[in-house]
């Protein structure tokens, strides 16, 4: 487990922790070298007589306090190291989750990383603070104990060391036994939480349908599956327990026996045996706590495995050498993309002068969306080039792809902060005027004007307490203040009320204004916009032209447009 949670950890943040350990080992250690003194000590005080046991309880005195300092110092470091390592490993998890492709956020995947970044890195940290000291002492303080043995009497000493490798393999075995029921517990206990967050985004569906009374069967099915599954487990410990007890007392008694033979039979003091029972006795303390730490010991482990699994996802490459591009045209070259065993983009190949604009029409699932992540570099291509400026964007540095390309998506995600933080984060070191200017250019100037909190309004958690159009602008006002050359733009207006969609397209026109442009489209005043436009389809671009040629070649953009001025409600 150590040997993970350095893995876990990196090297930046291990070495504190090499420390912390190497310091719980020397505790550990001196713990048992202590215990020691305890055979003179009572050798003098069943033989010689009192007054000659007090020089080795002198020093059985100073080696406990010295053990306690160590031990203080030990347990001290373990807490400063888990509160800096916490810390430090948020910042380590959040470094590398931003380096993931997009495509790495599958279903359930955020809800994983969410429940990892809160419980679990608390619960794998609190390792160091809380269960690295008594773990290590229980492995450490025995071996020290039994070595201590075999300085005084070999027999007794082997006979204690013969149960090491009983005790080991008991370890072993329920570890094993239990990975299996913690594995299906974890599963069970997932699937529950996702139940109850199902049945509570269900409650407007089960009213509206009169079942409020009615109980919901999956998530009852659910909770009775993490009911077994948990009993399972708990039946699963008992044995390992109970046969770790049964071995540290059997072992203990065959001590106490034989003990009793060689103290007889005049083949050792009566002193040194009582006293290697002494140290028997203290010697079964820690490994009886073993079973106690057990169940804390799976479950800190539970989640390092899930940590170094998120921790071993291949990040986007960055290049050794970066490329900084001087020109902002954009050019996709055979480009192929595969999403697990579909093929989203097929030999795509297109390109965008500077400061001219695409627009990219089709069917849903075409792979319209895909062409705006490949060039912000949301993927890695399979296959083919997409280029900016002439340079491939995989020898462009992120920092470099991301100051040169402004995002505005259709579904705008707000931090739960104020509106004049979430603009800002286009450029934080913007002035208030410029952060004014561009608010003023999205239109969002009117939505702040009748906010009673003005630029301090807090948006809530996703910008929950934002329209849909009031987030659009905040968008278009955060990419206006950014700057880019380079504009994306998935289709920004296709849910907003008419108010809100004139305002939202004021702004987007202020944003395209000499910039490189590429947009997903459907309604067909955003499409007339473009200088060019691309149907794509199935992953593969049908066709390409201006709309009007494209108009008059008759083919599927043609259709395409027939559709859209048929159901002139869609449009504008």
């Amino acid at each position: 487990m150590i040997r993970m949670l350095l893995r876990v950890l990196g090297p930046e943040y291990a070495q504190p922790v090499r420390r912390t350990v190497a310091l719980m080992t020397a505790a550990a250690v001196a713990e048992g070298l202590s215990y020691a003194l305890l055979v003179p000590v009572l050798r003098e005080l069943l033989g010689g007589g009192p007054a000659g046991a007090r020089p080795w309880l002198i020093a059985f005195g100073a080696a406990v306090a010295a053990f306690a300092v160590l031990r203080y110092v030990a347990d001290l470091s373990g807490f400063r190291a888990g509160t800096t390592l916490l810390d430090g490993m948020y910042h380590r998890l959040g470094d590398h989750l931003a380096r993931l492709p997009v495509g790495w956020y599958g279903p359930g995947r955020v809800g994983e990383v969410s429940a990892l970044a809160g419980q679990g890195v608390l619960q794998a940290m609190s390792v160091i603070a809380h269960l690295l000291a008594p773990y290590l002492s229980a492995c450490a303080t025995p071996l020290t104990i039994i070595g201590v043995m075999l300085a005084f009497d070999w027999r007794l000493g082997l006979a204690a060391l013969a149960a090491v490798p009983v005790v080991a393999a008991m370890q072993v075995w329920t570890g094993r036994a239990l990975d299996a029921t913690d594995a299906e517990r974890a599963a069970r206990d997932h699937e529950a939480a996702g139940r109850v967050i199902e049945f509570l985004q269900a409650q407007p569906v089960l009213r509206a349908g009169g079942r409020t009374t009615e109980r919901f069967g999956l998530l009852d099915d659910s909770l009775r599956d993490l009911q077994r599954a948990s009993r399972r487990t708990a039946l699963a410990v008992v044995p390992g327990a109970l046969g770790l007890t049964l071995t540290v007392q059997a072992a203990f008694t065959a001590l106490l026996a034989l003990g009793a033979y060689l103290a007889l039979g005049g083949n050792a003091g009566t002193a040194e045996v009582i006293a290697v029972l002494v140290l028997a006795a203290r010697c079964a303390d820690p490994l009886l706590a073993l079973a106690d730490m057990g169940g804390r010991l799976r479950a800190a482990r539970s989640e390092l495995e899930r940590l170094d699994g998120v921790l071993r996802a291949e990040p986007l490459p960055e290049p050794a050498e970066p490329v900084r591009p001087v020109r902002h045209d954009l050019e996709f070259e055979s480009v192929t993309f595969r999403h697990g065993d579909r093929t989203v983009i097929d030999g795509v190949s297109l390109s965008v002068p500077e400061g001219s604009r695409l627009a990219v029409v089709g069917p849903s699932g075409a792979g319209k969306s895909t062409l705006l992540q490949l060039v912000a570099r949301f993927y890695d291509v399979d296959a083919g080039a997409v280029r900016v400026g002439g340079v491939d964007v995989c020898d462009i540095d992120t920092a470099g792809l991301m100051s040169r390309i402004a995002v505005v998506f259709q579904d705008v995600y707000l931090f739960d902060g104020t509106i004049e933080e979430n603009v800002r984060l286009g450029r934080p070191d913007a002035s208030a005027a410029e952060v004014r200017a561009a608010a003023a250019a999205a239109r969002l100037d009117e939505v702040v004007e009748r906010l009673p909190g003005g630029w301090e309004t807090r948006v809530g958690e996703g910008g929950a307490l934002l329209s849909g159009g009031e987030r659009q602008r905040v968008s278009i006002a955060r990419a206006l203040l950014k700057d880019a050359p380079i504009v994306l733009l998935d289709e920004v207006t296709s849910a907003l009320d008419p108010v809100n969609e004139a305002a939202v397209h004021a702004g987007v026109e202020r944003l395209m204004a000499g910039r490189t442009v590429v947009m997903v489209a459907h309604r067909m005043r955003t499409v007339r916009r473009a200088d060019r436009v691309a149907f794509l389809d199935g992953g593969r671009i049908v066709e390409a032209g201006d709309h009007d040629a494209l108009l008059r070649h008759g083919g599927r953009y043609a259709d395409f447009w027939q559709i859209a001025m048929a159901h002139p409600s869609s449009d504008d």
